[in-house]
């Protein structure tokens, strides 16, 4: 766990907690310690990035299946609540892209700027 932990700068904390909501499953070895694939540093991150979006980890577990090759979604649990919370989330994610982007743009501007009084 501590390398995981290290790999994803995650705290061991929010990692026991991602695995009691079932967002990671690691591998238990015969003496209990957990062993984890290479894939979860990947999945780790996700979650990361999703948590930091404003997704709460109920709604996080329905759409992990979504990051998978081959991918497996699970229909039957998208509920109206759970999709408008999507929609919303998704919408709210864009707007803070284009900000993002915005934001680069800017500071790329100024760079060239300094640049060329340089």
């Amino acid at each position: 766990m501590g390398e995981l932990a290290k790999l994803t700068d995650t705290p061991a904390r929010s990692l026991r907690y991602y695995e009691e909501q079932g967002l990671i499953e690691p591998h238990r070895l015969p003496n209990g310690y957990r062993e984890y694939d290479d894939y979860l540093v990947d999945r780790v991150v996700q979650i990361r990035g999703l948590l930091d979006a404003g997704l709460p980890t109920r709604i996080i577990k329905q759409i992990l299946p979504c990051l998978d090759k081959p991918r497996t979604i699970h229909f039957s649990d998208a509920t109206p609540e759970m999709l408008s919370t999507l929609q919303r989330e998704r919408d709210r994610m864009t707007r803070r892209i284009e900000c993002l982007v915005r934001n680069r743009d800017a500071i790329d501007d100024y760079l060239s700027a300094v640049k060329a009084l340089a």
